[in-house]
This record gives C-alpha cells, structure tokens and sequence, in this order.
C-alpha cells in the first residue's frame, strides 16, 4: 500500500510516497481503507521534530492520528460486522493524553476497535475524518465550561478546526462569543458562524479590546497557546476559567498559576479533560449526530491528495488554513 512517511526530521519536503506491506489486524483491531485523513498543526511539529520531547515517534514514521474510511478486516476478538461498515476513528498508535499521532498518511489504517464510530450516511468521509479529533475535543471542552446564558466566552484561534465549532457551540448555548483569529479571511469566517464581536490579534492591544468590549470574559476558550494563551487570561473576570487545550502559537499558555488563583480564575489543560473516564466514543458520536443534522457545520478550508501531504503541512505552517486540512486518498 501507499503511505507519507517522514524520512527524517525537518520541513515538509522531508515527506514522502512510499510503497509498504499491508497492515494486518490483531487481536482487538481492524483495518480501514481510509478515503480521507485528518491533518493537525500538531502533525506538522512532529515532523519537524519539534515534538520529540513529548511524542518520541523515530523517523521513518507514517504521520497523521486520525482516518475516515470503509474497515476492510478485522482481528480476532472483533465482530466481522464491522466489515464494510463507514467509520472515523483515531489510529491504533494514537490517543489523548498518551500514544502517537501517526498512521494515519495511509491508504490502509490500523484501529482499535474500541474507537470505531459509524459515520451517519448524511455525511461524507472528509467531514467525518475533520470531526474525529476536534468533534469529541470541541464537545469536552464545551462541557467543562461554566458559563451561563448571556456571558461572554472569548475563543482564541477561532478559525481553526476546533475554533470553529466552539463558537457554534457556545452560540447554541446562548453563550455570547468573541472570537479571536489572524487576518481578515479568518475573522470573516468566525463572524459568518455566529461570533457576536472578531478581533484580530495580530494587534499588540487585543486583548485591551477584548475587555473593552465586553467588560471582561467569564470563560476563554484557548486554541493558540503560547503569549496568545497568556493574554487570553487577563480578559477573564474573577470566577471565570481559562480551558486551554490548543498550542499552535508556540506550547501550551505559559500561566501564572498562583496569580491566577489569586483572581479566583480556574485552570483547566486538556489533561484535566483527558481523564480516564472520559468517554470519548459518546463523545465522537454526539459530534457525528449533531454534524449530521445540520446543526454543526464543519469546516475543512482545504484538501489535498494523499501524495500532497506536504503541501497540506505547509499550508498549516503558513498560518493561512481555515478550518481543518484534511488528505484523501
């Protein structure tokens, strides 16, 4: 079969077409001839290496964590119903708070079994492959937040993957949003999906505005990390929380925990959502669900061919990719 493999760490002409034996499926897991793959920022610093610390995959690695597609075989212990059967899932190698984002550049997957969710026919396989991370991640953050209706929530790297249905989330729950993003395409987009108020914050003075307008938020939605997240923490008004669970602005926010604390401002990273009990699969099928009755629109700016992986990370890289990125095969 055909896979994008990371020869080596560095940019993205490190990737790669090659040719390599079919994966078989063990006990407890099942193949997926993948139609389309999902690609995070998240793909782009582990092929970079920058990710070494914390995901330490050895190239020659297949990148990407998630796939949609048709499950082709089954190991022993799996029901042979799930053969022919539309799914999304996270691969076997992958896994919040743990395990490695790749596999998934591929033109066969391997997956638990315990992950596979049925994709609804309503929808097409590059959506589903777009919800298999930020559908069920959207969903858990939205559900640790403590806002009321009529607060405002601030939402940072708003035109992302996640971004974007955070803010129809928070507008179903009659949440007021304010969303933040880079550039005109970006705040267009988040306005066109129910944002109340866009600022830009390639503006030093962002978050300055951000209070201006709403006189302080009682949660911050943070996708971006880094400087982005910290600012992102002095728009919250005591009693408010700062979910962070993003870090494409450079790691994840660099908190003043103690400081923080002294407001009465609540802390919650994506290892707070990622607990043992969460239940991930509920999660990824309340996403499919409301996806498919159309009220949760889904946002893939752009796709690229299997053997295109590497202008898909370099799109990431350029910080203009709206939506999520997505690779069919």
């Amino acid at each position: 079969m055909r896979v994008v493999q990371a020869k080596e760490f560095g940019g993205p002409e490190v990737l790669s077409v090659t040719e390599v034996p079919d994966p078989v499926a063990g006990p407890g897991e099942a193949v997926v001839r993948v139609a389309a793959a999902d690609v995070m920022f998240l793909d782009t610093t582990l092929r970079s290496g920058l990710a070494a610390a914390y995901f330490p995959a050895v190239p020659p690695f297949v990148p990407g964590g998630a796939v949609a597609g048709t499950v082709e075989s089954v190991g022993t212990g799996v029901s042979t119903a799930w053969i022919g059967r539309r799914v999304a899932t996270p691969t076997a190698a992958s896994g919040i708070g743990g395990g490695l984002p790749i596999g998934g550049y591929a033109e066969l997957a391997l997956a638990k079994a315990a992950t596979l969710a049925v994709v609804p026919e309503e929808l097409t396989f590059v959506q589903a492959a777009a919800l298999a991370h930020d559908g069920r991640t959207a969903l858990a953050v939205a559900d640790r937040a403590n806002t009321q209706p009529g607060q405002w929530v601030l939402i940072t790297a708003a035109a992302g993957g996640l971004g974007t249905l955070l803010i129809q989330l928070a507008r179903a729950a009659g949440e007021r949003v304010i969303a933040v993003a880079r550039g005109e395409a970006k705040l267009e987009l988040a306005q066109r999906l129910g944002a109340h108020e866009v600022v830009d914050y390639s503006q030093p003075d962002w978050a300055e505005q951000v209070r201006a307008i709403t006189g302080g938020v009682q949660t911050a939605f943070d996708g971006a990390g880094g400087e982005i997240g910290r600012a992102a923490l002095t728009t919250i008004n005591p009693g408010g929380s700062l979910i962070a669970y993003g870090n494409s602005a450079g790691g994840f926010a660099a908190v003043d925990t103690e400081s923080a604390a002294a407001q009465g401002i609540t802390l919650v990273s994506l290892f707070d959502i990622a607990t043992p009990d969460t239940d991930w699969l509920s999660l990824h099928d309340r996403a499919h669900a409301e996806a498919a009755a159309g009220r949760l629109e889904v946002v893939v700016g752009q796709t690229f061919p299997l053997e295109e992986a590497a202008a898909a990370h370099t799109a990431i890289a350029s910080r203009t990719a709206l939506g999520r990125t997505i690779l069919t095969v």
